[in-house]
């Protein structure tokens, strides 16, 4: 039986890292808000719970705490910085802001030989570790039957630990790259304190997943949009591996796509892969929806609408029906669509999670909203999907519309269009298209002044946007080479009719976000 952690979230900027390194260590994680009912934490039946971190005090009124029942199940218990505060005040001990906050590397002290700090050699010898800490608060007294397993200069309980019922709890955030031995700590709390295994690999879970997808399906037709990117492609094939014939992959051409992306996407995947694909040229319907539309959240959720009523269509068309709707949903995808309370406000909705109309006459199966992006591509490996699909940059499934800011139209399209397919095709000749995250071109909604041979224009402006990351959750701007930005803007500037300026992107995410819009 695979073994799984519950991630409960009290708002932590690094959470989703929690959820990431206890799946590089082979270990299923879900993150689920701390709010959840310990009715919902016993149906889960998780093997070990996290506390996350969060920007709150424990003291304060109105603090986010869990049900002290949760604490009370018998499963083993991390409490992570606040999660840790978390397990203080509800088990009888006292928390208190601190006389020095930390905040930044510290050095600690720890217990050799409590189990979670098995195998950290430093301590053997009374010597330190560096760890990442981020608080104010410190625990002034211990709950009964906890013990302090770790200390640092401001703080006297670093860690702590109740061996008897399995609650541990530490200061410093382990998540982090900046905990050098953080790793090695999460591997104990999961292997030695939980007993797990490292059993979570992509060759399970495509073994859980095609069984998972049967059960779901029945006997039904499943239809599912294919846009030609990695998402999309991998939910795909795993759904063709468990429901062969009964799954029809239907691509649209809603009039957003990338330059030439429509007759790649056919013959790759009707005559390479063998999929069941229909096409439905929809471009005239989406950009007829779309007119004089300028709030990114209203595009995404026109799109995400339009999408799904053309496949409804398509659907009467299948012999046999279609109860099923499968889409290629990532789990950042479904975190960033989903508001808790306090941890994590909306930051847009996706057209394929919070875009959906709340009344569909389909079913939604999304084998891949548990995975992160690089997990995707992984699968994808796993599922023998060729090598230049699994690498291809992430591409929004409402398409070109959140890269043109401001009104979408046919012409507006075509030079977005023309100046995107530039950036693809001097990235990929530098040989840096695998290595970057995303590389793209925006249309601005402003207009400047230029000069083309002896006459003034007043035309477009494009950015261009090139970030590096690991899952789309945070990103850092690509440090492009001078000559190779030189190139793309003089050959977009020369051969896109209605652009005369080009501008680079140097935001992160955060406080930016990937797309524009």
């Amino acid at each position: 039986m695979q073994g799984k952690i519950l991630i409960l979230d009290f708002g932590s900027q690094y959470t989703m890292l929690i959820a990431r390194r206890v799946r590089e260590l082979k270990v299923y994680s879900e993150i689920h808000p701390y709010n959840v009912p310990p009715s919902f934490v016993r149906e889960f039946r998780p093997d070990g719970i996290i506390l996350s971190g969060g920007p709150a005090s424990v003291y304060e009124e109105g603090a986010p705490l869990v049900s002290n029942e949760i604490l009370s199940l018998g499963v083993p218990v991390l409490g992570i910085c606040y999660g840790m505060q978390v397990i203080a005040l509800l088990m009888g001990g006292k928390v208190g802001k601190s006389a020095d906050r930390e905040y930044g590397t510290a050095n600690i002290r720890g217990e050799w030989g409590d189990p979670l700090f098995l195998g950290i050699e430093e301590f053997r010898h009374n010597m330190t570790i560096q760890v990442w800490m981020s608080h104010g608060d410190i625990i002034e007294e211990l709950p009964k039957g906890f013990t302090p397993i770790a200390r640092s200069e401001n703080s006297p309980v670093a860690a702590m630990a109740n061996t008897e019922k399995n609650v541990y709890g530490v200061q410093f955030h382990p998540e982090v790259a900046h905990t050098p031995k953080g790793k090695e700590i999460l591997s104990n709390f999961l292997f030695r304190i939980c007993g797990l295994s490292p059993t979570w690999t992509m060759h399970s879970f495509v073994e859980a997943s095609i069984q998972k997808i049967r059960e779901t399906v029945g006997n039904e037709n499943v239809v599912l949009g294919l846009s030609g990117g990695v998402d999309s492609s991998v939910a795909a094939v795993l759904l063709h591996r468990a429901l062969g014939e009964r799954l029809t992959c239907i691509f649209v051409n809603n009039g957003l796509l990338r330059k030439g992306e429509a007759e790649d996407v056919l013959e790759t995947f009707r005559s390479g892969i063998g999929l069941h694909l229909e096409f439905v040229d929809a471009s005239e319907r989406f950009l007829a929806a779309l007119e004089d539309v300028e709030d990114p959240e209203r595009k995404r959720k026109i799109i995400g609408e339009m999408f799904v009523r053309v496949f409804e269509d398509a659907a009467k068309k299948i012999p046999g029906g279609v109860g099923f709707l499968g889409q290629g949903t990532l789990y950042p995808d479904v975190i960033e669509s989903v508001s808790f309370k306090g941890p994590s406000a909306t930051i847009k909705s996706h057209h394929n999670v919070g875009g959906l109309p709340e009344k569909m006459h389909l079913k939604i199966i999304e084998p891949l909203r548990e995975l992160f992006k690089d997990e995707v591509r992984e699968l994808g490996k796993e599922l023998d999907i060729p090598e230049h699909i699994i690498q291809r940059q992430p591409f929004p499934g409402p398409g070109l519309a959140v890269r043109i800011i401001g009104p979408v139209t046919a012409e507006r399209c075509r030079i977005l269009r023309d100046a995107d397919a530039i950036v693809d095709e001097e990235v990929r000749a530098a040989g840096l298209y695998e290595s970057i995250w995303q590389s793209f071109a925006v249309l601005l909604p402003i207009k400047t002044v230029g000069v083309m041979g002896d006459f003034r224009t007043y035309e477009n402006v494009a950015a261009i946007r090139a970030v590096h990351s690991q899952d789309g959750m945070t990103a850092d701007w690509v440090r492009l080479p001078y000559d190779l930005l030189q190139r793309v803007s003089t050959r977009i500037i020369n051969e896109v009719k209605g652009v005369n300026r080009v501008v680079y992107d140097v935001s992160s995410k955060p406080p930016s976000t990937i797309e524009w819009e």
